[in-house]
């Protein structure tokens, strides 16, 4: 194992709208809360769905692949430096970004790794 689920990412335009949508359908509050991006889990230490701000986003309309689904993974990491290591073995490549490297999966799917939450258990041995 390398990492463990942070939180699945919805592109959206209006993030708080659609947190209380699925905050409503799954029976689980809004733990997390900012301009731009909003979490929904059972709890403030869980993970759960983020709604992310897309400014002149475009929904998507399944299953046309002309317009894709805008959704990411973030996967949670002791060390963002040797899980970028070792998903790279894996077969993923690095598109971008600092602070939250973005890699795609071997089928260009998006995923983020970010340094492991204070309140998350370790991941490593």
């Amino acid at each position: 194992m390398i990492g463990r689920l942070h939180h699945l990412v919805i592109d959206c335009p209006d993030p708080l709208s659609l947190a209380g949508f699925y905050s409503t359908l799954l029976g689980q509050p809004v733990t997390y809360r900012s301009d731009d991006f909003v979490v929904v889990s059972a709890d403030d230490h869980s993970s759960g769905l983020a709604f992310q701000l897309a400014p002149g986003h475009r929904a998507p309309r399944w299953p046309d692949p002309a317009s894709p689904q805008q959704m990411h993974l973030d996967v949670m990491v002791d060390d963002v430096e040797t899980a970028g290591v070792r998903v790279l073995a894996l077969g993923a490549t690095r598109l971008g970004g600092s602070a939250s490297p973005v890699y795609a999966d071997p089928a260009g799917h998006p995923f983020c790794l970010i340094p492991r939450p204070g309140w998350a258990a370790p991941i490593g041995p």
